[in-house]
């Protein structure tokens, strides 16, 4: 591939769910900060690989001295994080140039697989943007919330089979992506997938990973404390 390779990890969230004082990104995973397991498997997967961390603008110095003291010398171009994801991957397009495939991807997704890393971005040579996704697997119900808080029944029935879960990393041609966000904020826009598809780019897919779980909750880390310890190449 002739593209440079960009990643820009979105990490400017608090964690609030996670119900410590510290943000989820931050809080340890067998011994490491989430966010730099994240990074290092971009890294192992694509050494020449340019990455932009969005962070929450208080704890950019904190980042800089965790690096410094564990040793994670990984370049990265740091970015204060926005007043949603939308404006925080916005303010990061800032610094990723034309002609580049560009990965967007949440720092706290750190089981992704170097496998599925090197397939997604070798894949960039024919289309121009890549979602990993999953299929649903629970029986899903259509249900309205009454005002005192009940849920009743909606006369809905919904096809899970047509039904699927998008992943990050999500990835783009860089240019595609960078004028995709020069739109206006819509809070439908959930992910980068949703931008770039309102804006007419053609979204490509690719099956994802179970084991490449968002770290939201105390259950999650967790599980992600399970998953590593189980024999592999995780």
């Amino acid at each position: 591939m002739s593209r440079k390779r960009y990643l820009v990890v979105t990490a400017g969230g608090s964690g609030t769910r996670m119900g410590s004082a510290l943000p989820k990104q931050f809080l340890e995973l067998d011994g490491k900060a989430i966010l730099q397991r994240t990074i290092e498997r971009f890294v192992e997967a694509c050494p020449d690989i340019h990455v932009v961390t969005v962070l929450p603008a208080e704890h950019i110095a904190w980042w800089r001295k965790y690096c410094q003291e564990r040793g994670f010398n990984c370049p990265q171009r740091l970015v204060k994080g926005g007043f949603t994801r939308f404006h925080s991957v916005k303010n990061a397009l800032a610094w990723v140039p034309d002609g580049a495939v560009v990965a967007v991807h949440d720092g706290v997704r750190p089981l992704v697989s170097v496998r599925l890393l090197r397939e997604m971005f070798g894949a960039m040579d024919a289309v121009r943007a890549l979602i990993p996704v999953t299929p649903c697997t629970d029986t899903l119900k259509v249900l309205e919330k009454e005002a005192d808080g009940t849920l009743r029944t909606v006369d809905e029935t919904v096809d899970r089979q047509r039904i699927f879960g998008a992943q990050t990393p999500q990835l783009f041609l860089s240019e595609d992506l960078k004028a995709a966000y020069t739109q206006g904020f819509d809070t439908l826009f959930t992910d980068d997938a949703s931008v770039a598809a309102r804006y007419g780019i053609p979204l490509s897919y690719i099956a994802g990973e179970r084991f490449n779980l968002k770290i939201t909750t105390p259950d999650d880390l967790r599980l992600a404390e399970a998953i590593l310890s189980i024999p592999g190449d995780r």
